[in-house]
Formats: structure tokens, sequence, C-alpha cells
């Protein structure tokens, strides 16, 4: 009786453990193809974005500012990953991307669509409010192939320059997100050119509207780790001490940790955006 106890008590631990498998999430910035980047140009740091997504072994990673050569370079590279998502300027390789690749190995892609943020969401290449470019969310549904459990992943980049277009653009995020989600749990990554005390993170944060998200950071079960700041712009650190990019949750989803990461290859940084990195389990 005893053996078989144990037996039981094995097999319980064994199936609770799988059903808190974390997965790991990572939004990254990688900075579009730009030859007068010189030494910080892409040829020289895709090596460096592939390796980082490889060592820390993200499931999931929301990029932006892709071009399509990139997404080809990083596609070649990251062999078990593949990705969804479409450019901005016509929805299929014209324009930067906002893509979301994921790890074939753990993650079965059920659904994926991409929006615009503009007046006419589904109107591929609109340009909404006062934005200088055309901004864009690309969404995934996927199965988790150990735990079983399906969630959805938003990834997005706001406009560099149009106030009015972050703010009405961190609304609709909000919108859309819980209009496709639903009561499913979902993660939300991106670059939202704006820190915390500006509009449209206060906006996203509201706990007075139903349908805000949360900062994983704020909620992580281990203190935050690395910078505060995102930011980078290829010099010798982070710019300022808040961040830009960030990865938000909604619904059953627990962060186990948060970091920026911020390694460099003798001064040089992957990027002028640190990628943000979060382990979590969804719920």
């Amino acid at each position: 009786m005893k053996k078989i106890n144990l037996l039981f008590c094995s097999i319980i631990t064994g199936i609770t453990l799988l059903a808190q498998d974390p997965l790991n999430i990572m939004t990254f910035n990688i900075r579009y193809n730009n030859p007068g980047d010189s030494l910080n140009a892409w040829p020289n740091r895709v090596d460096k974005v592939s390796s980082q997504i490889l060592f820390h072994e993200a499931h999931i990673i929301g990029v932006q500012e892709a071009l399509h050569d990139q997404m080809q370079d990083l596609d070649r590279a990251l062999t078990k990953y593949k990705y969804v998502g479409g450019a901005r300027d016509d929805g299929k390789e014209k324009g930067e991307y906002s893509a979301i690749f994921f790890d074939t190995t753990r993650l079965q892609l059920l659904q994926s669509q991409t929006f615009w943020l503009s007046q006419t969401p589904q109107a591929p290449g609109s340009k909404g409010w006062d934005a200088a470019i055309t901004r864009i969310v690309t969404w995934a549904k996927f199965r988790d192939k150990k735990t079983k459990k399906e969630f959805y992943h938003f990834n997005t980049h706001f406009d560099h320059i149009g106030q009015v277009a972050r703010a009405e653009s961190a609304k609709l995020l909000l919108k859309y997100s819980n209009e496709i989600a639903g009561k499913i749990p979902y993660i939300v990554t991106g670059d939202f050119n704006a820190n915390q005390n500006q509009e449209p993170i206060q906006i996203i944060l509201n706990p007075k509207d139903p349908l805000h998200l949360v900062d994983a950071k704020s909620i992580s079960s281990t203190p935050h780790y690395g910078p505060a700041g995102t930011f980078n712009g290829f010099r010798s650190k982070e710019t300022g001490d808040l961040p830009i990019d960030y990865i938000f949750i909604k619904q059953a989803v627990k962060v186990l940790q948060h970091a920026t990461l911020s390694q460099t290859w003798e001064g040089r940084f992957s990027s002028d955006h640190y990628p943000v990195f979060a382990r979590v389990v969804i719920q």
C-alpha cells in the first residue's frame, strides 16, 4: 500500500509540474536594416539577435522594425521557429513587420491575423490619426503542446511621433485584444514609444478600465533583473531609467521572472533596444 501511495503521489506531482511548465516570452525591437548604422548595421548584428533568442530559450518572440530581409535572416537562423505576420504597408512584404516568432517544438499555431492601428483596422496600409507611419498589431492563438493550455499573443509597435495616435492606438489595442481573446489568457508585447508616466501606458494600465492590462514586471514573483530603461540608441548604456518596451498580460497568467537583457559583444549591443524577457505560466 505504501508503494502504491508513493507512486500515486509521484504521478500527481509530475502532472502538477507539467501543468506549470513555464513559457519564455520576449519582446525585441531589432532595429530596421539601415546601412547608415555602420558597425551597428544589421549584417553585424543578426548573429547577436539570434543568439540572444536561442540562449534565453525564448518560446515566443514579438519583434518590431523587422524588414523582410531581416525576417528571412532570422527565419534561417532560428531553425526550430516559424513566424506569423505581414509587413505594415501592404500586409505582405512591404515595410516593417511586427511579427511573432514561435518555437514549433513547444507551441502549435491555431490562428493568426494582423490589424492596423487606424480608424479602419482591417484596411491594409491604413494610417491613423496623427501617426507619422503606418502601424500594426499582429496576433496569434497558440496551444502549448506540453500543458495543452491555449493563449493569445498580440505584438505591436506604436507610432514615434503622433501623440494622439499613440493614445488612440492604446484604446484600440485594448478593445481588439479583448474582443479577440475574450476570457482566454493573453500576452501583449511591443515597443510602445512611451513610458509609464505617459498617456498611452496610463491608458493600458488604468485599473478603472475593465479592459486594462497588467505590466508583467509589476507582478513578477522575483525582482526585475537588468536595467530599468530599454532603449540604448547604440550608446554605451541605456539612455534613461524608464522602459518603452513592455510585456503585458491579461487573465490567468502568472509571471515568474522579468528581465531586461543588456548583454554586449565587445561593447556593442544586439540592437538599439534591449530585449525584454518574462518567464510565465498560463494558468
